[in-house]
């Protein structure tokens, strides 16, 4: 068994913090008890004192949102020549920023749908779309700060006023996607199953996706065979166009109520996706046969600069 010293990186001071530190721990423990020396880090903005002080063979980034997602602490890693676990600096910066992806993704012919990007002051005094659309930053993860503008609303969300607000000054409107939330994933070159996320919120927010009980997950999702591979085809070549490496997730919207074919969206891959032992990333790897600790154990093996 190797014995490797890995560093969990996790924590961070996004939005995300929360859902990073669980990641970290779960994935720091079943690291543990695979055979590897682990120490967790909690990413503070010396992280690369810290880095320097702890020494590790491998950097497992548990970070979730900015900073840790969008190609940042890549490329610091890189600087200090430490070998890490999912996407390089161009892929994790051009993932996080949704609009630069679509970009990527309409090059590659892959589906997405129509948007624009504006400052959030235009997008909070009247509707730059018709109604429904849906408004969300433009580089968070998580669904953070994402809201459905519904038909027959007068006004954008009030929340795009408040003085809160810390996600960014420009956000993207998109049109809505009625249907089922879809998800697949990518280890390596494996392409995993597909899931079906059926939430108990309205859709498929931050609550839905980490508070207890809101959501559930159909695996594998229950959908006609010519549309699983469909979904399985496109996360492969998301990944593929964006320049992803280890695992990463692709996000879809699929509406099978429409006359004749079904409507297949690509919303977003997440190249940092949620490494508790429930997320939806173990869990398609389970069912593609591999353990939690098999998957965290891959992803340390898998590591390297350069990516």
């Amino acid at each position: 068994m190797s014995k490797k010293h890995v560093a969990v990186l996790k924590g961070g001071w996004s939005p995300e913090r929360e859902v990073s530190l669980v990641s970290g721990r779960g994935c720091a423990e079943a690291l543990r008890q695979q055979g590897y020396r682990v120490t967790e880090v909690d990413v503070g903005r010396d992280i690369a004192d810290q880095l320097l002080k702890v020494k590790p063979d491998v950097a497992f980034n548990a970070l979730h949102g900015r900073w840790g997602e969008d190609g940042c602490v890549q490329g610091l890693l890189e600087i200090l020549n430490i070998p890490y676990t999912h996407s390089g600096v161009l892929a994790s910066a051009l993932a996080m920023h949704k609009e630069r992806a679509k970009g990527v993704f309409r090059a590659a012919g892959l589906p997405v749908a129509e948007s624009i990007v504006v400052p959030r002051e235009e997008a909070a005094k009247a509707h730059v779309l018709e109604p429904p659309y849906v408004i969300k930053p433009v580089n968070q993860g998580s669904s953070v700060g994402v809201f459905i503008v519904r038909k027959g609303e007068n006004r954008p969300p009030a929340e795009l006023t408040s003085s809160q607000w810390d996600l960014g000054e420009e956000v993207m409107a998109e049109r809505y996607i009625a249907g089922r939330e879809l998800t697949c994933a990518i280890m390596g070159d494996e392409i995993l199953g597909v899931t079906e996320i059926l939430a108990n919120t309205q859709f498929y927010d931050y609550e839905a996706k980490y508070a207890a009980g809101g959501s559930r997950h159909e695996v594998p999702a229950k959908i006609d065979a010519e549309s699983y591979a469909e979904v399985q085809r496109v996360t492969l070549a998301a990944h593929r166009a964006l320049g992803c490496r280890g695992v990463s997730r692709a996000d879809f919207r699929f509406d099978d109520t429409r006359a004749g074919k079904p409507e297949l969206i690509l919303l977003e891959v997440n190249t940092q996706p949620g490494m508790t032992p429930t997320s939806l990333v173990p869990e398609l790897a389970n069912l593609a046969g591999y353990s939690y600790g098999e998957l965290v154990s891959w992803m340390v093996e898998d590591a390297s600069c350069d990516r």
